[in-house]
């Protein structure tokens, strides 16, 4: 049988995933799929795909990117979410900060740099007019357990995070959000190192169409809000909401976004050059 490592975070956005994995899908035509949790994130990950620790990363779009043009030997080979991310901007709760405005100039909680919480803390910075090398600064606190450690003891001011899966934690009173910062393109992407991309063509087409066929009909699986609420540790309505704003894909990203994502990257200075759509995407 073969072994194929695949890589995601432990969220919401990834239950299609376990799901076919549960129900033995890909066993049934040859392949061990191995799913590897990566609380860390994007940076994580990349590093994962570098160090072929992982063969496919279910990751954020403008990390990947970001990656490939850095060096990364991977390829995007699909869009996973279509639908962008809303990253909630959080401070401790008895935190002195109480606006966007208050957190200029202070330290971001960053997973680690080149993730999505340090990219998205740039474009956060510019979304808000600041003076992107006097009003950044950067704590590296590695997940979501380290942002609760670091923003409560004050190694750190604020963190972006997804806002569903953070959610919980400003319930409980752990965080308090003080803002929302919408990624302007589709968030996360399926990408493959390219060794594996020129061996296992058939396979990675195969683990595809099963995972394509969930997402396709994910919605509509019964009491799907139940099952994520219970597994994620999330109110209903929160999941409800949830579930009306997240449009799965089964297309290969498109050359008007990769540019955007691209343009929008370069003028922030977190890439050196803006490449040609060939170098970050493959039509399997």
């Amino acid at each position: 049988m073969k072994k194929v490592n695949i890589g995601g975070v432990p969220e919401h956005f990834n239950l299609a995933w376990y799901l076919t994995l549960k129900n033995g899908e890909y066993k049934d035509i040859g392949i061990n799929l191995r799913w590897h949790d990566y609380p860390g994130g994007t940076g994580d990950m990349c590093k994962a795909l570098r160090n072929k620790d992982i063969d496919i990363a279910v990751i954020l779009t403008e990390g990947i990117i970001t990656d490939i043009i850095n060096g990364n030997p991977s390829k995007i080979v699909q869009t996973f979410v279509q639908s962008p991310l809303i990253w909630g901007i959080h401070v401790a709760h008895d935190s002195e900060y109480k606006s966007i405005e208050d957190i200029k100039g202070t330290k971001a909680a960053i997973s680690r740099y080149g993730s999505g919480s340090h990219l998205m803390a740039y474009i956060n910075a510019e979304k808000n007019n600041w003076n992107l090398e006097k009003d950044l600064n950067f704590e590296v606190i590695k997940n979501l357990e380290g942002a609760v450690e670091g923003l409560t003891n004050g190694t750190g001011d604020y963190f972006l995070w997804e806002k569903f899966t953070t959610k919980p934690l400003v319930d409980n009173g752990v965080f308090r959000r003080i803002g929302n910062c919408t990624s302007p393109w589709p968030c996360f992407v399926i990408a493959v190192r390219n060794d594996f991309i020129g061996s296992n063509k058939d396979d990675l087409d195969a683990i595809l169409k099963i995972i394509n066929n969930t997402t396709r009909e994910f919605k509509d699986i019964p009491s799907i809000d139940k099952t994520i609420a219970n597994r994620y540790k999330q109110q209903i309505d929160d999941v409800q909401e949830w579930l009306n704003l997240t449009e799965w894909s089964q297309e290969l990203i498109d050359e008007n976004t990769i540019m955007t994502v691209q343009k929008e990257l370069y003028n922030l200075n977190i890439i050196p050059k803006i490449v040609g759509y060939n170098k970050l995407v493959t039509k399997l």
